[in-house]
């Protein structure tokens, strides 16, 4: 019996240790398990981003538009990234800094009563200003005549229709006149 305790003690060992490292019991090498833990995705670093400052202004007199929509269209390399909307703050200014460096972009700026206005650039820079001054609407261009320079035949803003009125008459007119005295 004496025998048998060192033995059983000496396997229960060897068996404890081959569970604790197991790469070791079957021949592998470490260098093959740290290459199977990197088997899922690898991590791509997002590109990098430029910041964007849209300024919009009225054109007659350089006071800021609030409220108006800045819509941004970007493609890198002919591949549409999509478009995203900003709205402008009350000084005027739409930003946004998630455009990516070296894209070609179209800003539309929508604002009520004024033309959409609508430009592509190519952002390069980590940083960019944009300023655009905004106008009335105008007439729109034919081809038959030269209306070059002419502005709308109708007031900007909300267009409410023509209302016929009816003739208004003078206080005065609405009493009869009184007649005149007889002459001698």
């Amino acid at each position: 019996m004496r025998c048998t305790r060192p033995i059983g003690f000496s396997l229960l060992l060897a068996f404890s240790f081959l569970l604790a490292c197991p790469q070791l019991a079957l021949g592998q090498d470490q260098s093959q398990d740290q290459s199977s833990s990197r088997r899922g995705r690898k991590y791509k670093a997002p590109p990098e981003t430029s910041h964007i400052v849209v300024q919009v202004t009225k054109r007659s007199n350089g006071k800021p538009i609030s409220n108006a929509a800045v819509v941004f269209n970007p493609t890198k390399d002919g591949k549409d990234i999509g478009s995203l909307e900003v709205k402008t703050d009350p000084e005027g200014k739409a930003t946004i800094d998630v455009i990516p460096t070296g894209s070609t972009i179209r800003v539309q700026i929508i604002a009520n009563g004024y033309a959409t206005f609508a430009e592509d650039y190519i952002v390069n820079e980590s940083s960019r200003e944009i300023a655009v001054a905004m106008l009335r609407p105008q007439e729109q261009i034919s081809a038959y005549e030269d209306n070059q320079g002419k502005s709308s035949g109708r007031k900007a803003g909300v267009q409410e229709p023509v209302k016929p009125t009816k003739p208004v008459t003078p206080p005065d007119a609405a009493k009869p006149a009184p007649a005149p005295a007889p002459q001698q």
